[in-house]
């Protein structure tokens, strides 16, 4: 077997069309037949004419969802006529639950707020701005105003996050804040790491003075 053949066979042969939906199943974002190739190891062309067949089968069964060409890069895409449902199930998130992220992000609100998306972003150690936005879409946080030092929108809790987790307002929320980092600490921390020390100021040469006359 020469090496080229080794470097073929590097991934085990499978069935293609059930490869190709594996692979389709995971990508988040459109793949083009040569990287799809690659992945399931097949000659591109034979990629191709799987993929325009999977397409026309998922098209002719009436599937709830469709395999598309688009931008030279195949994916899977919901049908349009369900588009609707998705779109209750996403925006309401009644069976949808939060990522561990998305919790970790609504506790620091819950516990913090009001809050801007730089502090809550600043306690956890990583952007949330996409998590933010999910928080939002759910009815789970909303705008509270802007920050009058910076001028950043500030976050709270709603009434809706109230009912789903069955209190009357957050004073009734367990006892976790004291287990996230102080904000004005973390900030003093910050400031000192970016800040350098004050010099001290010249006192001039060490002479003692004259002795009055």
């Amino acid at each position: 077997m020469t090496e080229s053949d080794t470097d073929t066979l590097a991934v085990p042969l499978t069935a293609l069309r059930p490869s190709l939906e594996a692979v389709l199943m995971v990508a988040d974002q459109p793949l083009d037949a040569t990287v799809l190739a690659t992945a399931v190891s097949y000659p591109a062309e034979e990629v191709t004419a799987a993929l325009d067949a999977l397409a026309a089968e998922y098209a002719e069964q009436g599937r709830g969802f469709e395999l598309r060409n688009v931008a030279g890069g195949w994916r899977f895409y919901t049908r349009e006529e369900y588009a609707a449902v998705v779109e209750g199930f996403v925006l309401e998130g009644q069976q949808a639950r939060l990522t561990q992220a998305a919790l970790e992000t609504l506790a620091v609100v819950a516990y913090k707020q009001p809050v801007s998306r730089a502090r809550v972003s600043a306690i956890r150690g990583v952007n949330v701005d996409g998590v933010m936005r999910t928080l939002l879409a759910r009815g789970l946080v909303e705008e509270a105003g802007r920050d009058g030092d910076h001028g950043a929108t500030l976050y709270r809790t709603t009434t809706y996050f109230l009912e789903r987790i069955g209190v009357q307002s957050i004073d009734e929320l367990p006892e976790l804040a004291p287990y996230l980092p102080d904000l004005d600490d973390l900030e003093d921390e910050l400031a000192d790491m970016v800040t350098p020390p004050a010099a001290a100021p010249d006192a001039g040469p060490d002479i003692e003075p004259d002795p009055a006359p």
